[in-house]
């Protein structure tokens, strides 16, 4: 305990003497001023542009408005569909000129190709049924009579066909003179401060990329790169394929027949000394008396303020 005390840090004698000496008689009192952050001049003028531009909107005349004619415009083809017509007119006029005299004679043989056995077998098959539907006699058929069972609704489907049937009943005769008038006021929800610094970060944004400069690009080539294997790696390649050579040449009549012997590890010592120290524990905080308790006060202890708080107090 002694070793520890003296690893602690010690307290300079003339800070000591400066925090036994304080009293909180030498504080002086300070009143604190709550202040209420009011919106800058650039929100005010955005919130006073958006009033002004739905107000304008609301109260817009579309008498003003002009009627314009919309203009066509005819896009000219690129040099790659350029380059597709000449193709196909090329194709075309090599199929129009095309010499028929060129083409040899030929003859045309025909093949009949005979069914083989599972077409056979599938064949007659097919023809023995139909004969026996066709000379199918209809006098040996028996009579029988077809029963019709309804289906009872259950007791939930009852219960669920009422309500339904009380809710449209109560819809059909509800009277509207109880319906008391009411006015919709729209709200108009305006942006936050961060919703418009990102607005306007992503104006920003837009307007650098379309206005880049691609002349200030430089051209760049792509080189593929083929890692060669390391020697370590081909060390530990070929340590894989001897041992999975070793695997499947393994002969696994050369191994013996082994009788398993399971082992129990009893406790040690210090193990059922920990044991019954845990159960005197277990059954001293079970059995404990907590009338045997005395009732205490606790007192808080402001912490005096370190020679550093000072300081930095001092130059606030």
């Amino acid at each position: 305990m002694s070793a520890d005390l003296k690893k602690l840090p010690k307290v300079d004698d003339a800070l000591k003497n400066q925090l036994e000496g304080f009293t909180p008689e030498k504080l002086k009192r300070a009143t604190t001023a709550e202040k209420t952050a009011l919106p800058t001049k650039e929100e005010l003028a955005a919130e006073k542009q958006h009033e002004e531009l739905l107000h304008n909107i609301e109260g817009f005349p579309c008498n003003k408005l002009k009627r314009t004619s919309t203009s066509e415009r005819i896009v000219l083809p690129t040099s790659e569909d350029v380059e597709k017509e000449k193709q196909e007119l090329q194709h075309l006029k090599a199929v129009e000129g095309f010499n028929a005299a060129n083409l040899k004679h030929a003859q045309t043989q025909e093949k009949v190709v005979l069914p083989n056995q599972e077409d056979i077998e599938t064949e007659r098959t097919h023809q023995n049924l139909i004969k026996g539907v066709t000379g199918f006699d209809k006098s040996t058929m028996r009579h029988a009579e077809t029963q019709e069972k309804v289906a009872l609704p259950a007791k939930e489907d009852i219960q669920t066909e009422k309500t339904h049937q009380s809710i449209f009943q109560g819809v059909q005769g509800f009277d509207k003179t109880n319906m008391r008038h009411t006015e919709t006021q729209e709200k108009v929800a305006l942006p936050a401060k961060e919703d418009i610094e990102t607005e306007r970060r992503h104006l920003k944004l837009v307007a650098g990329v379309e206005k880049f400069d691609k002349s200030t690009m430089r051209p760049t080539e792509t080189s593929e790169k083929c890692s060669l294997p390391t020697p370590t790696d081909i060390e530990t390649e070929r340590t894989h394929q001897s041992l999975f050579q070793g695997l499947e040449k393994f002969d696994k009549l050369s191994m013996k027949s082994t009788d398993t012997v399971e082992k129990i590890v009893l406790p040690t010592t210090e193990d059922i000394k920990t044991e019954k120290e845990q159960q005197a524990l277990r059954a001293g905080i079970e059995g404990f008396d907590a009338s045997v308790l005395k009732k205490t006060e606790t007192q808080e202890k402001n912490p005096l303020p370190t020679k550093e708080e000072i300081e930095q107090e001092k130059k606030a």
